[in-house]
């Protein structure tokens, strides 16, 4: 499902007006009247009472307008709060407000500080509230009056809807731009936003509703929008399916490169993880002298030591050996609990420069090739990195606080520059292509902020590349199916405290209910419930 940035919205807009021929005001009259019939069925039921609609002057305050007619003919009490003197509304704005004037819609204007003042105690009557100020060309930081009337209204604490965005909200990116309306739900128009998706801004969206309102579908595709929301719907057809006569070497067989004293754990989440998923066989590389330990950690995966380095790292004279070790293997995952030993990283680049099947590189794994991230264009195969935003900052050279200010670009940046399939991990978890196509993904909840996690999603898309997934495929399904088989730890046990292996043995699970499951996307842990129109993004 495509996710459109505020230029590309803007440019489907004029499409379909300039193309289409359909008015701008026919448009804004769509939008209105479909905002309306969700603000009706998921607020006004719960909060009966007066509505307050406070409007900017541009197409988002028409937007409003439009509401407050629909509204008034339910015969609710609605009053308009504007944030401006009337004679400087423009266009199918101006009209719709001329309507209000017409039905006796009440119209307040708020165009200063003074008018405000004057207006608080009838603006503390209101039951609800329908944020209509700004709307989705934001991009710089709120300032004086309308960040004033932001945080008035929030702290009413009265229940907002949202018409398109919440104002304030960076639709791009989902930044707070300052201040930014809570709001409790949120009319979205024509397409869902990137800002919506992602952290903070999913937080300021409340529930979403995508409403049609008459913009063709294939200008999202003809506009070249590139960003997209990973849906149950993308993934089901590419998941291996097995035939009855299937065996393990039909599975396909992964080499796993991890572990280091103290972090043995590392290794055998991953390798579990590769085994839940569906590999056939799994192999883990380690350094010799913890072969008895993971020998006692593991069952179903195989081990071999390797030669270490004093301190018990995986030294470079590995190196032959590892090669040996990937004939007839599918996939090699580098990385969980591995050590940063330069001895290591010398083995890791080479390993990167000549491995014959696809890599997936995680944990110290990127920590190694951080100093120079130039040798991801010099491999063979095809790579997939699982940076959190703190190694993100180091492989990139940028402060975590900007990876986490622009997760998408940042993301897409890194990904184009060097070629490699990138997930960014985190919450909404963004996956990028080496072409710039960027997926971003709606499951998971906080609980998964606990050790071992990562190397669960590790062991996950390797396992998904052994049995023969093309690495983008295999790194959406396995975001994906990591945070469904977490959301499904937090309902069934609790919200927080669940460990990576009760993730691990979910995962059987949670693939079964994505292959036999609909096309629903509901996530009520987060607040967030996105009701599709049919929407698709290829």
């Amino acid at each position: 499902m495509f996710l459109v940035t505020a230029d590309e919205m803007q440019r489907m807009d004029r499409a379909t007006i300039d193309s289409f021929g359909i008015p701008g005001r026919v448009l804004m009259e769509n939008a209105g009247r479909g905002a309306t019939a969700f603000f009706l069925e998921a607020f006004h039921r719960d909060h009966p009472g007066a509505v307050g609609i406070v409007a900017g002057r541009g197409n988002n305050g028409g937007d409003g307008f439009v509401m407050a007619r629909y509204l008034h003919q339910n015969g609710i009490r609605t009053t308009v709060f504007l944030l401006s003197q009337r004679d400087r509304i423009k266009g199918n704005a101006a009209a719709n407000l001329k309507l209000l004037d017409a039905m006796g819609v009440p119209v307040v204007e708020l165009a200063d500080a003074a008018a405000f003042e004057s207006s608080k105690l009838l603006m503390r009557h209101q039951h609800t509230w329908i944020d209509a100020i700004l709307g989705t060309g934001l991009s710089s930081d709120v300032r004086g009056f309308f960040r004033t009337i932001i945080e008035f209204i929030n702290r009413q604490v009265r229940p907002v809807f949202a018409v398109d965005i919440a104002s304030g909200l960076n639709s791009d990116t989902g930044r707070v731009c300052g201040a930014c309306i809570q709001a409790a739900a949120t009319a979205t128009f024509g397409f869902a936003k990137v800002g919506h998706l992602c952290y903070p801004g999913r937080t300021f969206t409340g529930q979403l509703k995508i409403i049609d309102i008459g913009i063709p579908k294939h200008l999202a595709a003809k506009t070249s929008c590139r960003q997209h929301l990973i849906t149950p719907g993308t993934l089901k057809n590419g998941i291996p399916q097995r035939s009855a006569t299937a065996h393990k070497g039909h599975t396909g067989h992964l080499l796993i490169l991890a572990g280091s004293p103290g972090k043995t754990g590392a290794a055998a989440l991953t390798g579990a993880a590769a085994m839940r998923t569906g590999a056939g066989l799994v192999t883990l590389g380690i350094p010799k002298s913890l072969n008895p330990v993971l020998e006692t950690m593991v069952t179903e995966a195989m081990t071999v030591g390797l030669p270490e380095t004093a301190d018990g790292a995986l030294d470079e004279s590995a190196h032959e050996s590892v090669i040996s070790l990937m004939e007839g293997k599918r996939c090699l995952a580098i990385g969980p609990g591995l050590g940063t030993h330069a001895s290591t990283g010398r083995l890791v680049g080479r390993l990167i420069e000549e491995s014959p099947v696809p890599l997936v590189i995680d944990a110290d794994g990127l920590n190694l090739i951080a100093a120079e991230p130039s040798v991801l264009s010099r491999r063979r195969s095809p790579i997939v990195l699982t940076p959190h935003p703190g190694e993100m900052a180091s492989l990139s050279g940028h402060s975590t606080a900007d990876i986490q200010d622009d997760r998408i670009g940042h993301a897409r940046a890194f990904a184009e520059r060097h070629q490699v399939h990138l997930v960014l991990k985190g919450a909404a978890t963004v996956v990028a292509r080496p072409d710039g196509t960027v997926f971003v993904n709606a499951t998971g909840n906080p609980g998964m902020a606990a050790g071992g996690m990562g190397d669960v999603l590790t062991g996950l898309i390797a396992g998904l590349v052994t049995q023969g997934m093309e690495a983008s495929a295999a790194a959406q399904t396995g975001v994906y199916l990591h945070g469904m088989a977490a959301d499904r730890m937090a309902k069934k046990k609790a919200p927080v405290g669940y460990l990576a292996t009760e993730v691990i043995d979910t995962l059987p699970e949670a693939m079964h209910e994505l292959l036999t499951g609909g096309d629903h996307l509901l996530w009520p842990e987060r607040d967030i419930l996105l009701y599709p129109t049919g929407q698709s993004g290829k």
